[in-house]
């Protein structure tokens, strides 16, 4: 039993959540706020941090030992000085398979279909026939960053009848649901092969601009890129220049780079690209925010036993040791 910490959680939970938290750590001290309202005293006095909070704040965080994200991406704490030195860091790897992943296989079909056109017609009151559409059955997706979010895509897609190549940073066992799988040195032989391509990448010094001009010309002509891990892995004035010129038939975008996307940004314009702000995680899920709360009670446990930590960060990389 955890004992003696001053526990800060800014996290938008209910009180069922709050007594799965302090089931582990009854004898410690519970504050209970959000991310705006967060003080510069609440993190001065935190010992364990449970939730994203302001990366500023974080100079004041004085007694801090373990930081635990909400979010699986985990750029924002990374920076030098962010962090005081010694300080754990855990992200919420597993809580947004189900919400990411619906939410890109809906952008999929929208493209698939031709409903953003639609929708633009029905917002211009114009009554017209988009064409030739295509079928949701079948194809070759390739998903490129095989994690929770990616698996659980992966598994969606096959679902209509999807052959699933998937590529990891390291070479492994071929998960449940995935036919192929190669690391990030095959990506170049596969992306011609592929009809839907979903990238899930972190960000990091190696994934950054991962997908430029280079890589949309060797992707078919009839290939869809989705993205739903961070922005800076698409070159954008690449992807616009493709989409512009036909080197790939579509983009769907939940993040972009830069973001938000100026309102002035030509991606906007673009006919053949759907684009949402970032909002596929967060907490719209209703699943999402019950996973996170489970896996930040499972490393309280954990931390008051002395046991290792689950999605330990590590600040090199970006992923999970």
């Amino acid at each position: 039993m955890l004992t003696g910490k001053n526990i800060l959680v800014v996290l938008p939970i209910s009180e069922e959540q709050k007594e799965k938290l302090e089931k582990y750590a009854d004898k410690s001290c519970f504050t209970y706020t959000s991310y705006k309202k967060a003080t510069k005293e609440m993190v001065r006095k935190a010992n364990i941090i449970i939730g994203n909070i302001d990366p500023d704040l974080l100079e004041y965080a004085e007694h801090l030992e373990w930081l635990q994200l909400n979010s699986a991406g985990a750029d924002a704490y990374m920076k030098k000085g962010v962090l005081p030195e010694g300080t754990v860091l855990t992200n919420a790897t597993g809580a947004y398979g189900p919400g990411v992943a619906e939410h890109m296989l809906v952008v999929l079909f929208s493209i698939q279909k031709k409903l953003h056109l639609y929708r633009d017609n029905q917002n211009q009151c114009q009554w017209s026939d988009e064409g030739e559409v295509m079928s949701l059955q079948g194809g070759t997706a390739l998903i490129v960053g095989l994690g929770d979010i990616g698996l659980y895509f992966a598994r969606l897609l096959k679902n209509f009848g999807y052959r699933i190549i998937g590529i990891k940073r390291r070479p492994g066992q071929v998960p449940q649901g995935v036919d192929e799988l190669y690391t990030m040195e095959q990506l170049d032989e596969l992306l011609p092969e592929a009809d839907v391509v979903f990238s899930a990448l972190p960000d990091t010094k190696a994934t950054r601009k991962i997908f430029c001009k280079k890589r949309f010309q060797k992707m078919k002509r009839s290939a869809i890129l989705l993205n739903a891990g961070r922005g800076s892995a698409v070159d954008t004035e690449d992807l616009c220049q493709a989409l512009i010129s036909g080197e790939i038939y579509a983009a769907g975008l939940d993040v972009t780079d830069p973001e938000p996307l100026p309102s002035q940004h030509k991606l906007w314009n673009m006919q053949n690209a759907v684009i949402t702000p970032h909002i596929s995680g967060d907490f719209h899920h209703p699943a999402t925010l019950y996973r996170i709360v489970d896996i930040a009670a499972g490393n309280l446990k954990r931390y008051g036993v002395g046991e290792p930590l689950e999605n330990v960060v590590d600040v090199q990389t970006g992923y999970r040791k």
